[in-house]
């Protein structure tokens, strides 16, 4: 997992081996490294304000980490099994996690409390994700399902259906309207949020696809997949627009700058790319991670990258010059998720430990963990006031957490009537 802070300076990685990489995007520097997590680190993410880290992990915990000083803040614990995505509200102020227990949690970022568990979906949590006002939560599912969740209330507002396999990446477009989802047959789908109705299928890739996102103007997608290149797409026409081919492995995690004209790619070649959308030139490539890489992000202003990996750790990259500013270490186990915060003062982290990890996103410092999930945090994400996570898991629950007190502030369940 890889990911810029807000201001695009900085870098964020998650590995294999448990450790979480900062790194200065401009000088392609390593940081410093974050240690803490027991596994694999499935996702990281920077706080909107870019000073902490959220980190998810196999080791079922999620941690938060002070960016500017790299130390652990706290640890959330909750999910039953691998974190697999987290992810800050857009205020800053709640985390979402995903975990294979199948579960999504929010959790109060400042307490580390859990705010509430989402439960409805009947596979693992593969993805999870804020709309942009805060007020809607996508989930993507290892039961082939979509679901959309009311935030304030927990409940569930409906579940697309139309993929043939496991849905693994899931994002909403800058204006909210639309969904795209990525599959494990390697087709790419775009959703009209209010209908739930399904607009069109992108086909292109040859193998499953890992990672989907919307440029931010919301005219172009990126997208990463197993068959070692990156495609972006006219989400007007559906039609492909290129195919960018560098790396050595299966590409991991895709995303765009927040001015839209630099594409950063993670890979299991251990390895971080960036390049011009334009073109689709390779610009540079960012080493240091001593395991795959599986999340990666920029900060808001564009200027650091952040990058989970497969060695357990997050790094913080500075984007104009490729190095590394610093590593974050605290999961015990893969990172599978990183995300900046909306002000990208903070950075998220969800990890195979099963547990979710803010950070300050100028220390490199970690806030706290937040546990909960019983299994990995496969993806988390912040809400857009940066208030709320996100987190999906292995678990097959879906929680919502505020950011603040770092405590869950619900689970999201589906009704009997849905």
């Amino acid at each position: 997992s890889v990911n810029f802070s807000p201001d695009g300076k900085t870098l964020v990685s998650g590995s294999v081996y448990g450790t979480i990489k900062l790194w200065n995007v401009e000088t392609g520097e390593l940081i410093r490294t974050l240690q803490g997590h027991d596994s694999y680190v499935t996702s990281v993410n920077f706080s909107p304000d870019g000073k902490t880290l959220v980190s998810g992990s196999v080791d079922n915990t999620i941690k938060l980490w002070n960016v500017e000083t790299g130390e652990e803040i706290r640890t959330l614990q909750g999910h039953d099994s691998y974190v697999r995505s987290v992810n800050f509200s857009p205020d800053g102020k709640t985390l979402v996690s995903g975990s294979v227990d199948g579960t999504i949690k929010l959790w109060n970022v400042e307490t580390g409390q859990e705010i509430r568990t989402l439960q409805g979906h009947d596979d693992y949590v593969r993805s999870v994700n804020f709309s942009p006002d805060g007020k809607t939560l996508v989930s993507g599912s290892g039961d082939n399902t979509i679901k959309l969740w009311n935030v304030e209330t927990g409940e569930e507002i409906r579940t697309l259906k139309g993929h043939d396999s496991y849905v693994t990446s899931v994002n909403f477009s800058p204006d909210g309207k639309t969904l795209v989802s990525g599959s494990v047959y390697g087709t790419i789908k775009l959703w009209n949020v209010e209908t739930g109705e399904l607009i069109r299928t992108l086909q292109g890739h040859d193998s499953y696809v890992t990672s989907v996102n919307f440029s931010p103007d919301g005219k172009t997608l990126v997208s990463g997949s197993v068959d070692n290149t990156i495609k972006l797409w006219n989400v007007e026409t559906g039609e492909e627009i290129r195919t960018l081919k560098g790396h050595d492995s299966d590409v991991t995690s895709v995303n765009f700058s927040p001015d839209g004209k630099t594409l950063v790619s993670g890979s299991v070649d251990g390895t971080i790319k960036l390049w011009n959308v334009e073109t689709g030139q390779e610009i540079r490539t960012l080493q240091g991670h001593d395991d795959y890489v599986r999340s990666v992000n920029f900060s808001p202003d564009g200027k650091t990258l952040v990058s989970g990996s497969g060695d357990n750790t997050i790094k913080l990259w500075n984007v104009e010059t490729g190095e590394e500013i610093r590593t974050l270490q605290g999961h015990d186990s893969y990172v599978r998720s990183v995300n900046f915060s909306p002000d990208g003062k903070t950075l998220v982290s969800g990890s195979v430990d099963g547990t979710i990890k803010l950070w300050n996103g100028s220390t490199g410092q970690e806030i706290r963990t937040l546990q909960g999930h019983d299994d990995y945090v496969r993806s988390v994400n912040f809400s857009p006031d940066g208030k709320t996570l996100v987190s999906g898991s292995g678990d097959n629950t879906i929680k919502l957490w505020n950011v603040e007190t770092g405590e869950e502030i619900r689970t999201l369940r589906e009704h009997d009537d849905c």
